[in-house]
């Protein structure tokens, strides 16, 4: 079904087609009608489904067009990152209509965004803290409010957000349509969602658990003083468009970063130790290609939506099982294939046990071809799968992994 027969706004169906999209997914096939009815909504999909358009299409929608009076419409995000392209995409997808839109978060001055405020916006997308902020100031009324969306409900609570959220809740008008769009729901969603909606509507595209089918995930298991050499092989062997590594640290992103610099590799870094203007110039450099490699924390496994992310890396084991769902989530996105690698060490071997217990499926250990191993792999032989649950059958060919560059052959162990 095309985005016509959604009953959205003509200059939005417009604006969305200018983007290059002309079939919903899931999600905003699900979720649309739903918001355009005016009924309350929860709505959990997978991080890369499009949750986003989900809600900003059938909201710009229902306004029309822009009017004085205050903001009518209220986006809560748990990070800066996330408020400053969930605007962005309401800019665009609003460009054929007059509708203004504000992001409010902190890591900048007040004065830009006091000054939007004041002349008058439509839509304001914030962070709890500096929404509170400007609440507190005066500068802003919730009283106008029509529909307030929580984005990454299950984030936002993870992030200690739970009372700042229940404040500004409690601020908006009782009378109101209010949108819950997470990844997950456990269950201290269910108990903010008890007094926040009316009689919603439940949509759940996938589970956090599965892995798209368009993502080939491996693991390489290394020996742990050559883990790096081994990155750097990766990336000789491997044609991408650009990669995203993940560390677990900022202390090690920045010191891979620098020595991936070193090795001559454009690169970009994002960690809650960089300054707002420091997370924006490298989510644009990476964005345009300036930067073909991002090395990140965490912050970006659910921060960062960037298009074309060919390959993910994780450098370090994550610590949680869901964050390997959701780090490897940043390739394969909008119908896109993407590869996303792992590498390991013996002492990894229990994290390892646990993502593939929480997966449902063991994920392919391969080594590299030529790569001068200095000791034998920590894991056991395993099968290749022929299938899997959540995912494609492994694609374990020279033609495919990596992208068929010469001299690229991928073995199994």
């Amino acid at each position: 079904m095309p985005f016509t027969k959604l009953s959205l706004a003509p200059n939005m169906v417009r604006g969305v087609q200018a983007m290059g999209y002309t079939e919903p997914t899931p999600v905003q096939l699900r979720a649309i009608p739903v918001v355009m009815s005016g009924r309350d909504l929860i709505a959990s999909a997978q991080t890369g489904t499009g949750k986003t358009a989900a809600f900003a299409l059938p909201v710009l929608s229902l306004l029309g067009i822009h009017r004085a009076g205050g903001p009518r419409v209220l986006v809560l995000e748990p990070t800066r990152e996330l408020a400053a392209q969930v605007e962005t995409a309401f800019r665009d997808f609003s460009r054929y209509s007059d509708i203004r839109a504000t992001v409010l978060h902190g890591g900048v001055g007040y004065g830009r965004q006091r000054s939007e405020l004041r002349a008058g916006t439509d839509v304001v997308v914030a962070t709890p803290g500096r929404l509170l902020d400007f609440i507190q100031e005066g500068e802003l009324k919730l009283g106008s409010i029509q529909i307030l969306v929580l984005d990454e409900v299950d984030r936002m609570l993870d992030m200690g957000f739970i009372h700042d959220v229940k404040r500004i809740i409690q601020r908006c008008p009782a009378q109101r349509q209010t949108l819950f769009f997470s990844a997950t729901v456990p269950p201290e969603i269910a108990a903010v969602a008890s007094f926040a909606l009316k009689d919603p509507v439940r949509v759940e595209i996938g589970a956090v658990k599965a892995v798209t089918q368009l993502i080939t995930h491996a693991i390489y298991p290394v020996q742990q003083e050559q883990k790096f050499d081994l990155l750097l092989a990766l990336l000789a062997a491997i044609d991408f468009n650009s990669v995203l590594v993940f560390s677990r640290t900022k202390h090690g992103a920045d010191r891979i970063a620098r020595r991936l610099r070193e090795a001559n590799h454009s690169v970009a870094v994002l960690h809650a130790n960089r300054s707002q203007n420091q997370r924006m110039e490298a989510l644009e450099g990476f964005r345009s290609g300036r930067y073909e490699v991002m090395v990140a924390t965490d912050i970006a496994a659910r921060g960062i939506d960037v298009a074309g992310v060919s390959h993910v890396i994780n450098y370090d084991v994550p610590e949680n099982p869901e964050d390997y769902v959701h780090r490897i989530g940043r390739t394969g996105r909008a119908q896109a294939v993407g590869d996303a690698f792992t590498l390991t060490t013996p002492e990894n071997t229990s994290d390892v046990r646990a993502i593939e217990r929480f997966i449902g499926r063991e994920i392919p250990r391969l080594k590299l071809e030529g790569f001068p191993y200095k000791a034998a792999s920590a894991f056991p032989q395993h099968r290749e799968p022929q299938g899997r649950r959540g995912g494609a059958p492994f694609r374990g060919t020279p033609s495919h992994h990596p992208r068929g560059k010469p001299g690229a052959h991928w073995a199994r162990r």
